[in-house]
């Protein structure tokens, strides 16, 4: 199969693939695999959960929001999800919401999946609540305290169109190489309007125009080592103004969470979906 055009595909369509090594896709528009050759799974283990430190963060909180850019197989969403329920307490929600231009149809997404018999449950479960025509927001509540949302569509305009209060992100856009809007400093800035002060994300790419643009969203970036022998990769925080620290003092918000009534799990297609769960 030759190279495909991106802009000659749709916002939201999905996307040309070719299956290299039995199970892995490769994306044809973009040139590039969907994760790291040696591990996907082990990769977003290292880059996204621990470069987030979200099994220390996960600790007592009530609710936690983890932002996406690129959903890609769901491969960091399975992932998350499995490790979610290992550390969890009865009582917390976590909300996973993901901005990707072309979402996958189910039986690519359970094909790519397929390779790590250790994420089986969280496969058949997605694959299974996934709709047949994925479009404008998908809504899975996958458990009693598990939410998936997929924005599909433009990344720039999903987070811009999403509320504010994400407790960290996964930023695993294409490599930079081959996708440099989604590592903008246009969307970095979005990115970082949208987290809460003290919020964090991690990404596997260390391009310097990466970082530079990270750094002039807001965020206080660090290089930390890569996943298998990849020399760098970038975790950062959002650091905290003075300004944010006087709106802190002067009129505290509760971190309560009423969370709604857990409806079975279902696919919605509607309006951009609000970044904290109702």
């Amino acid at each position: 199969m030759t190279d495909v055009n991106p802009d000659q595909i749709g916002a939201g369509a999905p996307q040309p693939l070719e299956w290299r090594d039995g199970d892995m896709p490769y994306s044809t528009a973009f040139g590039d695999h969907f994760y790291c050759q040696t591990d996907g799974r082990l990769e977003c283990s290292h880059v996204f959960l621990a470069g987030n430190g979200l099994s220390e963060r996960w600790n007592g909180r009530h609710k936690f929001v983890i932002g996406e850019l690129g959903f890609g197989t769901g491969l960091n969403f399975a992932e998350t999800w499995r490790q979610w329920k290992l550390h969890r307490a009865a009582g917390q929600h976590l909300h996973f919401i993901s901005f990707e231009l072309h979402p996958m149809r189910g039986e690519e997404i359970g094909r790519a999946l397929s390779h790590w018999p250790e994420i089986d449950a969280e496969r058949e479960a997605l694959t299974a609540a996934w709709p047949q025509t994925p479009a404008d927001t998908v809504s899975l509540d996958l458990d009693a305290q598990t939410r998936l949302s997929v924005v599909c569509g433009r990344a720039l305009e999903g987070v811009a169109a999403a509320r504010p209060g994400f407790d960290a992100w996964y930023l695993d856009g294409f490599a930079p190489s081959r996708n440099s809007d989604m590592w903008s400093e246009e969307l970095m800035r979005q990115v970082a309007e949208k987290t809460v002060t003290g919020g964090t994300f991690a990404t596997y790419a260390a391009a310097g125009f990466v970082r530079r643009n990270l750094i002039a969203a807001g965020f206080a970036v660090e290089r930390r080592q890569g996943f298998a022998g990849k020399r760098e990769m970038l975790c950062g925080t959002k650091a905290l103004t003075l300004d944010t620290t006087i709106a802190a003092e002067l009129s505290p918000i509760s971190s309560s969470y009423a969370p709604a009534a857990v409806r079975p799990c279902r696919a919605t297609a509607g309006s951009f979906l609000p970044a904290i769960p109702g």
